[in-house]
């Protein structure tokens, strides 16, 4: 054999720390396979394990708890207002089409004072000189299952009805016979139904087991927001408290479920409960120094009138804590992952370190999330904004009005949040994985270790044939 020779096996592995040959020099190869067949040892000791289940049993209990004291057990009756979605509906099909004109079905069509320039009067022109469809409508569901109506549709409606068109329409028992039905809106189940299913293939196709578990989770939260947040709120338990509980179990289920019980998973859970209170607090100090009601539209205005007791400045509160929850679960289970993947590549890095380098990949996702978040409240207040912009309002205007405020509130205290989960969670993970470091453990766990460590850090020319590294 000739020493200059290469060994037929990869370049040797950087030396172990000091001390790490003791007692293992005379490793057998059994020691070596069994070691790499299980992977490496856990980074957190059994001591840490209890301190931070001493934290998370108690929490996951009061959740519990509070589950089952709010439990509302359905939502409260009331009498149909039938206004806005509270409307009776059953969904028809639009048999037959035709046209005709405007002026044989419109009592007036006249152009008030002659404008054609205003909206008013391009509409009134439009019905005057355009022309018209009649739509004849046949009752799918409900006791006039089969019953047909017409309905006229003016040429500058934004919904155009077709032949075969599937449809809403709203029913009114106390209206006329011939003006018990209208319609309200277009069927969309079908298309929104085959969107849910391409985005569930998606979500398996590319995470598989994972993918499974995160639509299983989905589907809870869901549950959760239909069966307990909704009907407790209307209830007139206070809006607060239940989106803590609701928001809390959505947590549990969704982090344990998606990525195991792991303490990996319990710090992501610290950090995103820690976050949650922080945004809380804040939320409950500024909805009520910029004095928001949360009763700014249609729609909170019709729950207020349903539900008198209802908190609405509670209600905006609850949504706020639950809006930031699904971003909060992305921000912190990243933070911990990454913690855990240095810590793994270099196991001697002390919690320090793993915090500077943590802390650095957690600034490109602030930069990033803080951003999806202000652009994606935006785009759902675009048409507000344009109307403020058409109004020629200043910045400040804008900003005073109490629909723009909530958004805004509700932009920045979830930002902030988002923001304050990166550092907590990143140290948190950091002391957490860096307190079971070779140094700091146990003399016989890391004689065991370091025994099953020690053919890999021996010269290739000591191994043989037989010791080459597996694959794990």
């Amino acid at each position: 054999m000739t020493p200059t020779q290469p060994p037929p096996f990869p370049p040797p592995e950087p030396p172990r720390p000091p001390g790490a040959g003791d007692g293992g020099g005379h490793g057998h190869p059994h020691g070596h396979g069994h070691s790499h067949a299980h992977g490496p040892a856990a980074p957190v000791s059994q001591h840490l394990r209890k301190v931070i289940a001493a934290i998370l049993i108690p929490f996951a209990a009061a959740v519990l708890i509070g589950l089952a004291v709010l439990w509302p057990g359905g939502a409260p009756a009331h009498e149909r207002t039938g206004v806005g979605f509270d409307r009776q509906t059953q969904h028809a099909t639009v048999t037959k089409v035709v046209e005709l004109s405007c002026q044989s079905v419109n009592a007036s069509g006249g152009v008030p004072t002659g404008d054609t320039s205003t909206a008013e009067g391009s509409s009134a022109q439009q019905q005057a000189d355009g022309t018209c469809k009649k739509a004849t409508i046949r009752v799918d569901t409900g006791k006039d299952k089969g019953r047909t109506f017409d309905e006229i549709v003016q040429p500058d409606q934004s919904r155009q009805l077709s032949e075969g068109q599937k449809v809403v329409v709203a029913y009114e028992p106390s209206a006329p016979d011939d003006l018990q039905y209208s319609v309200t809106d277009v069927d969309r189940r079908f298309p929104l139904a085959l969107l849910a299913g391409i985005f569930a293939l998606a979500v398996v196709a590319v995470g598989r087991l994972r993918g499974i578990m995160a639509l299983v989770a989905l589907a809870i939260s869901f549950l959760v927001l239909n069966f307990f947040v909704l009907p407790a709120i209307l209830q007139g338990s206070n809006p607060l408290v239940v989106a803590v509980v609701g928001a809390s179990a959505i947590m549990l289920i969704a982090l344990y479920l998606c990525h195991g019980p792991s303490a990996r998973t319990s710090v992501a859970v610290l950090g995103t409960l820690i976050s949650l209170l922080l945004i809380g607090v804040l939320g409950s100090v500024f909805i009520g120094w910029a004095a928001l009601t949360g009763n700014t539209d249609d729609n909170t205005g019709l729950i207020h009138g349903l539900y008198p007791g209802i908190d609405m400045s509670g209600l905006l509160l609850a949504g706020v804590i639950i809006g930031s929850l699904g971003v909060l679960d992305d921000v912190t289970v990243t933070q911990t992952s990454a913690v855990w993947e240095l810590h793994e590549a270099n196991p001697s890095t002390g919690w320090r370190g793993l915090y500077r380098a943590g802390i650095r990949i957690g600034r490109d996702h602030i930069a990033s999330v803080v951003n999806t978040l202000v652009l994606a409240y935006a785009g759902a207040a675009l048409p507000l904004l344009l109307l403020f912009s058409i109004a020629q309002s200043s910045v400040g205007t804008v900003a005073n009005s109490e629909l723009v405020a909530e958004e805004i509130v509700r932009t920045l205290i979830g930002s902030i949040g988002l923001v304050a989960s990166v550092p907590v969670t990143t140290a948190l993970a950091a002391l957490v994985v860096s307190a079971d470091r070779p140094s700091a453990r146990t003399p016989g766990r890391a004689g065991a270790q370091e025994a099953a460590q020690a053919p890999d850090a021996r010269p290739p020319t000591m191994r043989g044939g037989r010791g080459r590294r597996r694959k794990r």
